[in-house]
């Protein structure tokens, strides 16, 4: 299974958003305190705002916030809007997969390591990530 950078720098950017609650933070600080670059952050955050899981606010006060609260963000959530599909075969999706022969099985195992990946991904909270004594509480604030 491959994990691609946009998967892993949207999760990074919902984690600093998320120890941030009360105020939205720009891009540019997220990149920073991160080490992310801008121009990838901004793209993969303007997948993460067509999901739901930020939104936006223009102007000298604006910047980023989370969609929803931490605790209600899972990363199979993060990993699909950023991706699409959790796993594909040459780019392609599993759904449909069939080999002859000897290797009839083999789609049907592609197809549980999919399952059991979403499954682990999908019981990982944003909220859950987080350093002790910074879990946001539904988003307001830190405990």
């Amino acid at each position: 299974m491959h994990i691609s950078a946009k998967a892993d720098y949207a999760a990074r950017a919902l984690l600093e958003l998320a120890c941030e609650p009360s105020r939205p933070l720009t891009c540019e600080a997220i990149a920073s305190a991160q080490q992310i670059p801008f121009r990838f952050l901004k793209s993969v955050v303007g997948e993460l705002r067509r999901a739901g899981l930020v939104r936006s606010q223009r102007g000298c006060e604006g910047g980023y916030w989370l969609g929803r609260p931490a605790d209600h963000i899972t990363l199979l959530e993060v990993a699909r809007a950023v991706d699409g599909d959790l796993i594909t075969l040459r780019g392609e999706p599993l759904d449909g997969l069939a080999y002859p022969g000897p290797a009839t099985g083999l789609p049907g195992v592609w197809r549980r390591v999919e399952a059991d990946a979403a499954a682990v991904l999908g019981g990982v909270t944003i909220a859950s990530l987080l350093p002790v004594g910074s879990v946001p509480l539904n988003g307001q604030g830190a405990a």
